[in-house]
């Protein structure tokens, strides 16, 4: 039987697991982090009760050399490539989950 679960999450963020793992860190404060990991942190998003989530997934079949591949789930219609070393700051502005552009 499927049950459903609730995630008190209003909006998320899909990273290909691929691309981080190719790029080997690359962000954050130190560029030691991986792009989940460290935009889970610069939004402040820890568990499922937190307003969204941050997903790694498996690989989203673009695989952009020198840069990791996301998805804004309020977006699906326009998945961005971040190069590696990009600022946080410039990566938020651009997900809804981060209070950023409500562009389409």
């Amino acid at each position: 039987m499927i049950r459903p679960l609730r995630s008190g999450w209003n909006d998320v963020v899909l990273v290909c697991g691929k691309c981080s793992k190719k790029v080997g860190g690359g962000f954050g404060p130190k560029r030691r982090h991986p792009l989940a990991k460290a935009l889970r942190r610069a939004l402040g998003l820890k568990g499922r009760r937190a307003a969204g989530g941050v997903v790694e997934t498996k690989c989203l079949g673009v695989c952009p050399k020198g840069a990791v591949m996301v998805v804004d789930g309020a977006r699906p219609d326009a998945w961005l490539i971040v190069p590696m070393g990009t600022p946080l700051a410039a990566v938020t502005a651009q997900l809804s989950i981060g209070g950023g552009s409500d562009q389409a």
